[in-house]
C-alpha cells in the first residue's frame, strides 16, 4: 500500500491496521482515520478494498458521506476514487459496497456450512470440556496474590486475564476438597 501511495503522489501520514474481523463494530484504528478526517488533518483514505472498510452497505455509505462532509476522498488499492458528491460516485459506491457485503455474507456461510459438516461426521469442535490451560496455568500464582490481599481488577491487569476469570480461578479453589496430609 506504501508502494501504491507514493507511486500515486500521496504522502502517507500513518498506517492504521485493523486487526480482526471487519464485521466488528468497535474498530480503534478506523475511528483514529476517522479522527484525522474530522480535524482535516488528511485529504484522503487509502484502503485495500471496501469490505475492510466498512462493516455493511449502510455503515460503509454513512462513513463515506462522513467523510465527504469533511472533504477526505476514500480511495481503494484498486485506484478507485469514491467522490460521493457525484451521482456517479454515490452509485458505483453503494454497488460497490453491496457486493463486498454480499461476499463477506457468502463466507460466512461456507464457514457455518462448513462447521456444520463438520459436526455431522461426529467433529468435536472448541476445546474439551472442563480443559482451561491459561486459568489452570495461572491459577497458583492469582491464587499467591489473592493472598495477598490484591484487588480481582489489579490480579486481572497484571495477568492480562479478566476479572471473571480471577473470580472463576479463586471459585474453583474454594470449592476444592482439602486433602487430608
Amino acid at each position: 500500500m506504501k508502494r501504491f501511495a507514493e507511486r500515486a503522489g500521496y504522502e502517507v501520514l500513518g498506517v492504521f491496521m485493523e486487526t480482526g474481523s471487519g464485521v466488528r463494530v468497535d474498530r480503534a484504528e478506523r475511528r483514529k482515520v476517522m479522527a484525522l478526517a474530522q480535524a482535516r488533518e488528511i485529504d484522503a483514505i487509502l484502503v485495500t478494498e471496501l469490505s475492510r472498510w466498512g462493516r455493511s452497505t449502510i455503515d460503509l455509505i454513512s462513513t463515506l458521506q462522513e467523510l465527504e462532509s469533511y472533504r477526505v476522498s476514500l480511495i481503494a488499492i484498486t485506484g478507485m476514487m469514491f467522490d460521493l458528491a457525484t451521482p456517479h460516485g454515490r452509485m458505483l459506491a453503494t454497488v460497490l459496497a453491496g457486493i463486498a457485503e454480499f461476499e463477506r455474507d457468502l463466507i460466512s456461510e461456507r464457514v457455518k456450512s462448513g462447521l456444520a459438516a463438520a459436526r455431522a461426521r461426529g467433529k468435536v469442535l472448541g476445546r474439551q470440556k472442563g480443559e482451561r490451560p491459561k486459568s489452570d496455568r495461572l491459577a497458583p500464582k492469582v491464587l499467591a496474590l489473592v493472598a495477598e490481599k490484591r484487588s480481582y481488577r489489579w490480579i486481572a491487569r497484571d495477568l492480562g486475564i479478566s476479572k471473571n476469570t480471577v473470580a472463576a480461578i479463586v471459585q474453583r479453589d474454594q470449592v476444592r476438597p482439602s486433602l487430608p496430609s
